[in-house]
């Protein structure tokens, strides 16, 4: 009765369990995949605390108009600061929005405005460092009326430590999480091939070659991790539209590109670890003798 069945295995119970193995990888990619989402949305926030810093150019008070806009000319040249952030407060414009917070009017007071017309910007978070700042207002004090160029140093050092240990503390549980995937994926598959252990080695005894044995299982894990990254990916769709409904402050935080990115990452994730570990196990058993199997 075994051979009647259309080529079927006629062991019972050793058809492998194909769709266990799509969403025991899928799960594991879904886990890899919201870690990136964290690492991306993480970045995101800590690129915008660091371009939040303002950096203040103050103009020497006998500077000359044509001098006050070729120092703008030159600031908005610069590829480093922030595209739009750049914008001029006169000291008569600092005056008034000194009278609006604090209420003091020194034209009333018989004073004279002590106050600096300034520059203020922001830079692009990969420059914004304490090195290129000192470098730059020795540039700007150089070429130009500028009298001095302030930033808050103290906490651009701390984010600057804060990224470092951000980083590597991101690195080491992407690793684990890297290697975790690999274990329970290749575990995974080996289950699913153990069924099917027996077939595989009676196709060599019959005088099938390696390479033709190899094939269609290898072909198979192509699809089945296409298919887990899919889901995957299906899945991470509905925890960030949720996520941007639940936080509103969410949308927009991450980068299509680094979206994209991470979805190719992850089908091709899957894709590689499925072809290699199915590899990995049916050349296992092709070398183990008839009597290992059982």
């Amino acid at each position: 009765m075994s051979e009647g069945n259309g080529g079927k295995s006629s062991v019972p119970g050793t058809r492998p369990n194909y769709l266990y193995a799509v969403i025991s990888v899928a799960l594991v990619l879904f886990l890899i995949g919201l870690f990136g989402l964290l690492l991306l949305v993480g970045n995101a926030l800590m690129k915008h605390s660091r371009e939040s810093v303002e950096i203040m150019v103050e103009v020497k008070p006998e500077a000359e108009l044509e001098e006050l806009e070729a120092l703008q000319d030159a600031l908005e040249r610069m590829p480093e600061i922030k595209e739009g952030s750049l914008r001029m407060v006169s000291k008569e414009e600092g005056a008034r929005l000194m009278k609006e917070a604090f209420g003091e009017d020194f034209s009333k007071l018989g004073l004279t405005n002590p106050l600096y017309d300034v520059f203020l910007f922001h830079l692009k978070a990969e420059w914004l460092d304490p090195a290129f700042l000192q470098g730059l207002r020795e540039r700007l004090r150089r070429e130009f009326p500028v009298q001095d160029l302030y930033y808050q140093e103290t906490l651009i050092q701390q984010l600057g430590q804060n990224l470092r240990k951000v980083t590597w503390m991101m690195l080491l549980v992407g690793a684990f999480f890297l290697l975790v995937a690999v274990t329970l994926i290749h575990n995974t598959i080996r289950l699913d091939l153990y069924s099917r252990r027996f077939l595989i080695k009676n196709m060599e005894l019959v005088g099938a070659s390696w390479e033709f044995i190899s094939r269609p299982f290898l072909l198979k894990s192509l699809w089945y991790g296409l298919l887990s990254g899919v889901l995957a990916l299906l899945m991470l769709g509905g925890v960030c539209g949720l996520a941007g409904r639940q936080v509103p402050e969410l949308q927009g935080a991450v980068s299509v590109p680094g979206l994209l990115l991470l979805a190719g990452l992850l089908l091709l994730l899957g894709i590689l670890i499925s072809f290699f570990s199915t590899f990995y196990v049916v050349r296992r058993y092709l070398q183990l003798r008839v009597d290992d199997l059982y």
